[in-house]
């Protein structure tokens, strides 16, 4: 038999992850959400690279369906490269960062500060550079993370910015749907996606589609598949890959379809069964398919929960299909767990 990796028992630690810091870090978000209200940004910004800049990809979906206020995501480069100031007077910013230690993130997180926004990072290392420079530091509470993939780190990175969102504007259905979400992603770990593993197993491209909230999944989905198993992904919403990216869709190519249970699953379900047609070999997050291949989801009762609640069954084949590529999921190639960007 083969040795559990890192990866693996850290894709099963999530849940308990999710309740740690829930239960450890709630004066923290409710903190934050405070600072929120009081501050009552204009619109808010996001800082963060890699996994943590789609964590911040979910929550400007969120924030905006939620908050109705507008997101953007800041380029680092403006501090740590360009020495360019921007006006922050009237925002908030939300700085993602694992570490807390990458240079170009607490360089901006500094900036923003100094520009008159609330700062708020999130990090999985207390008391690291972006906790200190950061107004409202919070805690991610994961735990430790050996593997170089982030999984449980990147959960809890949305999970801390959707309790701060629901303290913010005092969401009791999304703090009800909080609580509920350390048991459903305990359930989540059972959905077995390993049907799509003969498909990609000698694959060479993949596409992953998503809209909204599932789109930012897609995202960290497709960067898995590249971290893990060496495999060319790219992501696009569904809306997004009816332009130039169509163009590319052939006979044989993989698409996995994260349909989630709000507005755009009937779109996204629609377009799967027309990539069906056009001779892709499609998987799709959804009962409602026609002739792409259904995989197993968790509905946990509200639409933001639901789409996080995706990933976790992905992690977990995402590591199977690493093993059977040869590769070993806690050593990607050429990868570190801390990347010094400036």
């Amino acid at each position: 038999m083969a040795e559990t990796t890192n990866m693996r028992r850290e894709i099963e630690e999530i849940p308990d992850a999710v309740k740690c810091l829930l239960d450890n870090s709630a004066a923290q978000l409710a903190a934050a959400g405070k600072a929120l209200a009081r501050k009552n940004p204009a619109f808010i910004a996001t800082i963060a690279r890699g996994s943590s800049d789609h964590a911040s990809l979910f929550l400007k979906y969120a924030i905006e369906l939620a908050a109705g206020k507008a997101v953007a995501s800041l380029g680092p480069s403006l501090a740590s490269i360009y020495g360019r100031p921007i006006d922050l007077s009237q925002a908030a910013t939300f700085a993602i960062s694992q570490s807390g230690s990458s240079p170009d993130i607490v360089e901006m997180c500094a900036s923003a500060r100094r520009q008159g926004a609330l700062t708020l990072a999130l990090t999985n290392t207390a008391n690291s550079p972006i906790w200190r420079e950061a107004e409202v530091p919070i805690d991610l509470n994961a735990g430790p993370e050996l593997a170089v993939a982030a999984t449980k780190t990147f959960v809890n990175s949305i999970v801390a910015g959707l309790a701060v969102l629901a303290e913010w504007i005092d969401d009791a259905d999304l703090k009800s749907a909080l609580d509920r979400l350390p048991v459903q992603l305990r359930t989540a770990l059972s959905a077995d996606w390993s049907d799509m593993l003969p498909s990609l197993e000698d694959a060479t491209s993949l596409y992953v589609l998503g809209r909204g909230p599932s789109f930012a999944i897609a995202s960290e989905v497709a960067l898995k598949f590249k971290e893990t198993s060496n495999l060319h992904a790219e992501a696009y919403s569904t809306a997004e890959v009816m332009h130039g990216p169509l163009a590319l869709v052939a006979q044989g190519l993989p698409v996995l379809v994260l349909a989630s249970r709000d507005a755009s699953e009937s779109a996204a379900v629609l377009l799967a069964d027309d990539f069906v047609g056009r001779g892709a070999d499609v998987f799709v997050t959804s009962a409602k398919t026609v002739s792409a291949r259904s995989l197993p989801f968790v509905e946990t009762g509200h639409t933001l929960t639901d789409a996080l609640a995706l990933i976790v069954p992905f992690y977990a084949m995402g590591e199977q299909l690493s093993r059977r590529r040869g590769l070993n999921p806690d050593q990607p190639v050429a990868l570190k767990k801390v990347t010094q960007t400036r």
